[in-house]
């Protein structure tokens, strides 16, 4: 049987971790505790990360059921529950133009706003080097668990760095894209606007369903795997790397079962690792029930702050 992928972009949310532990704690030293904006700013980057990922899945569905740029027919408007799609094959670039209506049947997310996928004339997404641009405009996602949101303007370029579609993973046993951009713009529910920058790369595989496997691909002096830099929105610059792969399997309900990132400022870091059980232990896939992440931030004076939080 061949994969879905329909369940890609909510397996994705899995990212989009509500941090409530925002209360800051006083400190006999006089230090500056960062408690609060430490999670605040890893709430901030896990959301932007899994909606960057949901789009790019919501792409892959779209790009391999849309005849003219590869050649599957498909029903394009069942694709997509809270969205209409129009593919333009004549123009060059091609485009299909991604509208969302706002509709809630993802559940816990609404979206508005329009997405753009646009790939010369001649170009297949299966071949090898194949690359594409995706613009979002005015991406809006507002959670429904506390009506926060977060909006989404700019453009990132996504490469079929081994070709191949992920229809025939089976077959092919791998894939990898990446993505990547200098200029994405976010705007927060407080109305802070920064702008952003991106270098993933997500490897497909099959073993007993569809495993994806996210890095980073950036490189800044000595820290590697930065898949995320900018500026926050409390104005300090930080950097996202992950230090051990973030993985997701179907055979789990593509849910994050494993992996480790790190934020990076000129005053703390703090890192969030997923894949844990109630006690903190690396767990296996649960058939129902919560994993959690284990939050740790340190600030300048080594002052280190933890929590485990279910997702």
């Amino acid at each position: 049987m061949k994969p879905r992928f329909l369940s890609f972009a909510a397996a994705i949310l899995s990212f989009s971790l509500i941090f409530t532990s925002c209360k800051k704690e006083g400190s006999s030293s006089g230090t500056q505790d960062f408690t609060a904006e430490t999670s605040t700013h890893s709430d901030d980057q896990s959301r932007f990360s899994a909606e960057v990922d949901a789009v790019a899945n919501d792409a892959n569905l779209v790009l391999e059921t849309t005849a003219g740029f590869t050649n599957k027919p498909g029903d394009l408007q069942s694709i997509i529950c809270d969205a209409t799609i129009v593919v333009d094959t004549l123009s060059n670039p091609r485009t299909i133009t991604i509208t969302f209506d706002s509709s809630n049947c993802l559940g816990n997310r609404i979206r508005t706003g329009v997405i753009v996928i646009s790939m010369a004339q001649g170009v297949r997404w299966k071949n090898a080097g194949a690359v594409l641009n995706v613009s979002f405009q005015n991406y809006k996602v507002t959670r429904l668990s506390d009506n926060k949101s977060i909006t989404i303007n700019g453009t990132q370029t996504y490469t079929n760095v081994s070709g191949g579609l992920l229809i025939n993973l089976p077959t092919l046993n791998t894939i990898t894209h990446t993505i990547s951009s200098s200029n994405m713009s976010v705007t927060f529910d407080n109305g802070s606007q920064r702008t952003w920058q991106v270098a993933r790369q997500r490897v497909f595989t099959y073993n007993n369903g569809v495993n994806i496997t996210i890095t980073g691909t950036h490189t800044e002096g000595n820290t590697t795997g930065i898949a995320e830099w900018g500026t926050n929105r409390f104005g300090r610059p930080f950097v996202t790397a992950i230090a051990e792969p973030v993985v997701l399997k179907q055979d789990c309900a593509f849910r994050v079962g494993s992996g480790k990132v790190v934020h990076t400022t000129d005053s703390y870091t703090a890192s969030a690792t997923f894949g844990l059980d109630a006690n903190g232990a690396p767990t296996t896939c649960p058939g129902s029930g919560h994993y959690y992440m284990k939050i740790v931030w340190t600030g300048p004076a080594g002052n280190t702050h933890t929590a485990l939080l279910p997702y």
